[in-house]
């Protein structure tokens, strides 16, 4: 006899064909899957075919840790594991690990939401309804252009603000460059 959690959690991925990356992070620059958008998307569906989940916190860990401004912060890493149940109690069981930042004390609430966010998202598959990567092509040519465009920003760049908003834009060495750049005009004040 095959487990009724199955055939539950799959009335759940149709019942949800994709969540949007509707939300902004307007410091790094970037859309993403908040947990209230991914939770208002799949709740009603695991509602509506009797599916429910629950945490199970396997391991979390704390460090202290400095954001890029100098701000003290913790850092929050979990693995937790989320089960998926059925009414016949039928389970189906898969692990995640998340991390977080807080300048204040909800660095492990915010973990969490990542996990969960997470566990749904992978567990039901979910897309974001955006173009494919892949159908995209890019020239060599523009890449290193965009590239020799960046570096003589930076290079350009006077003050922190201006480095910072070049961030998003930036390959990991030319982050690394930012990194210093920052460094030395902190130094020079």
């Amino acid at each position: 006899m095959t487990a009724k959690i199955y055939s539950d959690l799959a009335k759940v991925m149709r019942s949800v064909d994709h969540v949007s990356k509707g939300d902004f992070n307007s410091h790094q620059k970037f859309n993403f899957r908040g947990i209230d958008g991914v939770l208002n998307a799949v709740g009603p569906a695991l509602r509506e075919h009797n599916v429910i989940v629950f945490p199970h916190l396997v391991s979390a860990d704390y460090e202290h840790v400095q954001t890029s401004g100098g701000k003290a912060s913790t850092a929050c890493r979990v693995v937790v594991d989320y089960i998926f149940a059925s009414d016949d109690g039928s389970q189906v069981e898969t692990r995640v690990a998340a991390e977080s930042w807080d300048t204040g004390d909800k660095a492990m609430p915010k973990a969490m939401s990542v996990a969960f966010r997470t566990a749904l998202i992978q567990a039901l598959s979910l897309p974001t309804d955006e173009p494919d990567p892949d159908s995209f092509t890019y020239a060599r040519e523009a890449n290193d252009e965009r590239r020799r465009l960046v570096a003589e920003k930076i290079e350009a760049a006077g003050t922190v603000d201006e480095l910072r908003a070049l961030w998003s834009q930036a390959d990991h060495a030319q982050q690394s460059r930012i990194t210093e750049r920052v460094e030395a005009l902190k130094g020079d004040s």
